[in-house]
């Protein structure tokens, strides 16, 4: 398994945010306990297979993910480096939607 994931539409100059998998994992774990029981599993789903291969969101998925991770974000229960995270992807997945691309997830090997 590789350790780090590159995400499209993000913050760098590239336009590329750079995750740990384990990082990751573990906000998938939190945002169980944040977001409804209803909500998360679309979002959790993508956060735990990160490290498994390159993932593909489709625009209107992405839509949907960044509403789920801004959400999160704010949930009061969510610590700040969670929250940070979750927002950052939140903003990825986002800028993807609202360009109609796809938000990928590619696997890398660190920053």
């Amino acid at each position: 398994m590789n350790t780090h994931i590159t995400t499209s539409h993000g913050s760098d100059f590239y336009g590329l945010d750079t995750y740990t998998v384990t990082v990751l994992h573990d906000l998938g774990q939190h945002l169980r306990g944040v977001l409804p029981s209803a909500d998360h599993p679309p979002l959790t789903r993508i956060l735990d297979a990160a490290g498994q291969g390159q993932l593909i969101v489709e625009p209107d998925q992405a839509a949907l993910l960044a509403i789920l991770l801004r959400r999160a974000a704010t949930h009061r229960s969510l610590k700040t480096a969670h929250s940070k995270v979750a927002m950052r992807l939140g903003i990825a997945a986002a800028s993807a939607a609202r360009a109609g691309e796809i938000w990928t997830w590619n696997l890398g090997s660190g920053q």
